[in-house]
């Protein structure tokens, strides 16, 4: 009866240690998880709402600084 005392005594300690590593790792799981997601729904959300414009070949964001220099 002494030899059970001791290892119930031992084993929680790992246990609790595990238990908590366990939802580390779930924590960690859904956040990647949603952080895929939101970065897909983000890009379908920005593919469905484009413009005319974009669809020229030069729409660019940034315009060259080429033109209207007098060069």
């Amino acid at each position: 009866m002494a030899d059970n005392e001791t290892q119930d005594i031992t084993a929680p300690a790992s246990w609790h240690a595990l238990r908590a590593l366990g939802w580390v790792s779930v924590g960690l799981s859904i956040a990647a998880v949603g952080l895929l997601v939101g970065t897909e729904l983000r890009k379908r959300y920005q593919f469905n709402h484009r413009t005319p414009y974009d669809f020229y070949s030069n729409s660019e964001a940034n315009p060259s600084g080429e033109f209207g220099m007098g060069v």
